[in-house]
């Protein structure tokens, strides 16, 4: 990953600040796009090459914004890793609060079209790029009480599937992983019960760790993946049937 440079979304903690210390570490220089006041101390404690912006990934102009700074501080970037994401609350879904959905829709799906949208063009202008979208295995199986979440990340699969076959044609590869939990602060977000009911679903008996996570996402961001594209990493730890 050398010479890289990569855009992590949602790079201030959880899965995002695992992939951004994992891809410094290989000698990328990375962008970290987050609205989480973490996010510069994060980024400093990577050392040097990598940058905190500040960016509201719901709000194209924002989204923009974060990656003209990019391009002026690092350079037009070669890869992205989509990782910003919410739960929301847990309710049925005759009950789910309106404003509730529209929020997780906001952030999970058109937050990540923004950011794919955003990207693609200089990935396309040098024939190169490597895209990486965090899906979630609600988005394949759906968790009862997270309508919004699993119908946002059921969306995240399809739209990446859509982008690798429209980039086919470039060195460019669009995936993404559909990861079971992680003990990351998305959790603050959850009702106990359901924390258990997800514990419950995975075979091999625990959450995820983010650094398994970061591991597979580096290397589908990497050189190295130059067949695979429009593809859906599986991190269900056994949970998965498809």
């Amino acid at each position: 990953m050398k010479d890289q440079i990569a855009v992590v979304t949602g790079g201030a903690q959880g899965i995002g600040l695992a992939v951004a210390r994992l891809l410094a570490e290989q000698g990328a220089r990375v962008a970290s796009w987050d609205i989480d006041p973490g996010n510069a101390a994060a980024m400093s404690g990577l050392g040097e090459g990598t940058l905190a912006i500040e960016c509201d990934i719901t709000d194209l102009a924002s989204v923009e914004a974060a990656y003209a700074r990019t391009c002026d501080l690092l350079g037009t970037p070669s890869v992205l890793v989509n990782s910003a994401g919410i739960a929301g609350p847990n309710a049925p879904l005759e009950s789910y609060g309106i404003e509730d959905w529209h929020r997780v829709i906001d952030i999970n799906l058109n937050g990540t079209f923004y950011v794919n949208r955003v990207c693609v063009g200089g990935m396309k202008a040098r024939g190169y790029g490597r895209i990486l979208n965090v899906a979630s295995i609600a988005g394949k199986e759906g968790n009862p009480n997270a309508s919004a979440y699993s119908a946002s990340k059921a969306a995240v699969i399809g739209l990446t599937k859509s982008l690798g076959k429209e980039l086919a044609g470039y060195d460019i590869a669009v995936n993404c992983v559909t990861p079971a939990a992680a003990r990351t602060r998305i959790f603050d977000q959850m009702s106990e019960e359901h924390i258990d009911y997800m514990l419950s679903k995975i075979p091999r008996g625990r959450f995820m760790d983010v650094a398994e996570a970061a591991k597979l996402i580096v290397w589908t961001v990497s050189p190295e993946n130059s067949f695979t594209t429009g593809a859906v990493f599986d991190l269900s730890g056994g949970r998965a049937t498809y």
